[in-house]
């Protein structure tokens, strides 16, 4: 019998090791996993690097982890948000490194490690500094530049709903980046709001089939 369930959010993380790349879903304050950020900052493996749409902001959240100093690098696309001091700090600190993408290649860099693809060409940065160093072609007389497949050993994922097989359904925004992460990283572990029955999911509301899913952990309090 298949079924991704653990019981803590401390098992949830189990296994991420210092210097592993970890994805964290979420846009602004929606579909963050904040949960499974805070074990993973009790967890404390070092030299990370987190893969998400913006470095956090205040003290929670991936803003956490990078105050307690357990990050390395930061692959986003807004790395500075109102609020977000940690960041800042540690950069002028020169104690954290930065991968700046725009926000459509980050997402399709990450579909494409889904998917299986050796990468793909965008018109996105042709001609500027983001093009540095990057093979670029020349198609039907417009300028691109080829982005490899972005990939992590976690991806950690907000739903709202999941079953034990791991098919998980989000709230409207809430389900940003979290499916194609979902897809992206070797192991992929989901905190959702509330754990339903098989069958008990509209087929038609599943954005993250199971086969992407490796562990579903309920948020405490939920209805599971």
């Amino acid at each position: 019998m298949i079924d991704k369930r653990v019981a803590s959010m401390a098992e949830a993380i189990a296994g991420v090791k210092p210097g592993d790349a970890v994805m964290i879903g979420g846009f602004g304050s929606s579909g963050i996993p904040f949960e499974l950020i805070e074990a993973l900052r009790v967890h404390g493996a070092d030299d990370l690097t987190i893969i998400s749409n913006n470095a956090g902001v205040a003290e929670q959240g991936i803003a956490a982890l990078l105050r307690d100093r357990l990050v390395s690098k930061v692959v986003c696309s807004y790395p500075r948000s109102q609020g977000s001091i940690w960041f800042e700090r540690l950069f002028e600190e020169d104690a954290i490194e930065l991968e700046l993408i725009p926000q459509g290649t980050f997402a399709e860099r990450m579909r494409a490690a889904g998917a299986g693809l050796g990468g793909f060409f965008t018109p996105t940065g042709y001609g500027t500094k983001m093009a540095d160093g990057k093979e670029t072609r020349e198609i039907d007389g417009r300028g691109y530049v080829f982005e490899y497949p972005l990939a992590a050993e976690f991806a950690l994922v907000k739903a709202h709903k999941g079953d034990r097989w791991g098919n998980l359904a989000y709230n409207s925004a809430g389900r940003n980046f979290n499916p194609v992460m979902a897809m992206a990283a070797t192991v992929t572990v989901a905190e959702v709001e509330h754990i339903v029955e098989l069958g008990e999911l509209d087929p038609e509301s599943v954005a993250t089939p199971g086969v992407f899913v490796d562990r579903v952990v309920a948020q405490e309090g939920s209805l599971t």
